[in-house]
């Protein structure tokens, strides 16, 4: 399982950072900072959340939720209402 998420972790990080980079005009290194510090991510990393059920627009999303509301929990995705 270690494999399978050192992959899953990598193309998530790159393809959520570049979409921050894009958004919000951040350099890539405060881009990477403001997603590897968030509570989003610890989720990401937490197997057993198994939050590759989600594609990378739904990881985004629930990241810029946190970055809105201060948690990723009020993304339409985890939303249970």
């Amino acid at each position: 399982m270690k494999d399978f998420m050192a992959l899953f972790l990598d193309y998530y990080d790159r393809e959520i950072i570049k979409m921050i980079v894009e958004k919000y005009n951040y350099s890539y290194m405060e881009a990477l900072k403001k997603f590897l510090n968030s509570e989003t991510y610890r989720m990401l990393r937490n197997e057993e959340l198994e939050m590759w059920e989600f594609g990378c627009h739904a990881i985004f999303e629930m990241w810029e939720c946190e970055q809105i509301t201060g948690s990723p929990l009020s993304s339409s995705y985890l939303r249970v209402n």
